[in-house]
């Protein structure tokens, strides 16, 4: 038996929850991909997987062998590229995911420049706000503005995004204008609710060097940054998104600024992927590229003066 091939077919099989996938994906028959593992488990006198008729489970040396197998395939995928043109051009498919709003004003229109440095790599780009399983989804890289919940990855942090206060005119001729924090009284916000437990989070600001935070009721909630402008255009309530996610909402008028002098605290990008493993060089040059493109993000623009 091969035993790198072997190891290759066990990481698809517990990334994608599959034998049939994993056969799809490696491109090879199903009974292979079975006896395979089957013989891995032999040799190695331990159960790796508990397979039921729905799902696949992996055992606790399972997980141990899953890790060691993600460092050494990494190493060999390294040391096969050490003399090869892949230093210098790396190629190959990588697959990321960030939210919807990063790749619309961000990333995908700059994306001609990375094409041009690397031209032989191609990116399968997931936009969506919400948690993935990266070993499970088969994703490289992640891109998100919060820390995992799994402690297990790897995390860089890569920029911040400067953030305002703001709602619609509507809402604002209705509600008035809040001049300070303490006018938030008789106020709304467009929820944002957090996938794990359902609850809204609240709004944060930072005055006078102290972050405070306030709950204010709110008629919807939503779990997507394109869904939250959105409400917040419709006059539904105050929200608190990036500056440069909202450049042409608030460029005609259909946003504004309110509480400048109690902005909400910059949010944070962070870049994550698998840990315990030599990141192969097409994944590399994404991340140092996103890095740079980060470091210069928000760009210059004309500044906005509330018309609050």
């Amino acid at each position: 038996m091969d035993q790198i091939q072997a190891m290759r077919i066990f990481v698809r099989i517990v990334e994608l929850g599959n034998f049939s996938r994993a056969a799809e994906k490696l491109q090879l028959p199903r009974a292979t991909v079975s006896h395979t593992l089957k013989r891995l488990e032999q040799r190695l006198g331990v159960r790796l997987l508990v397979r039921t008729t729905r799902q696949v489970n992996i055992t606790t040396e399972g997980t141990l062998y899953y890790q060691r197998c993600l460092q050494l395939l990494s190493a060999f995928e390294q040391a096969d590229s050490l003399f090869s043109h892949q230093r210098l051009q790396p190629e190959g498919r990588v697959r990321i995911d960030m939210p919807h709003s990063l790749a619309r004003n961000v990333v995908i229109p700059a994306l001609s420049d990375f094409y041009q440095r690397y031209p032989h790599i191609t990116l399968a780009l997931g936009a969506n706000d919400s948690t993935i399983d990266l070993m499970r989804e088969g994703v490289d890289c992640v891109l998100r503005a919060w820390l995992p919940h799994d402690e297990q990855l790897a995390v860089r942090n890569i920029g911040q995004q400067p953030q305002i206060t703001c709602a619609s005119p509507a809402y604002l001729a209705r509600y008035g204008a809040p001049e300070s924090l303490d006018d938030l009284a008789g106020h709304q916000a467009v929820g944002y609710f957090s996938q794990h437990n359902g609850r809204d989070y609240p709004l944060e600001f930072v005055y006078l060097g102290k972050a405070e935070s306030r709950v204010l009721p709110a008629i919807l909630s939503v779990n997507g940054a394109d869904a939250y402008i959105a409400a917040g255009t419709a006059g539904l309530g105050l929200i608190q998104v990036p500056t440069q996610g909202i450049q042409r909402q608030l460029a005609q008028g259909e946003l504004v600024e309110v509480l400048p002098l109690c902005p909400p605290p910059a949010m944070p990008l962070f870049i994550m992927f698998p840990p315990g493993r030599f990141l192969a060089p097409r994944v590399r040059v994404l991340i140092d590229w996103l890095i740079e493109l980060f470091a210069h993000y928000p760009p210059v623009l004309p500044s906005i003066k509330s018309k609050a």
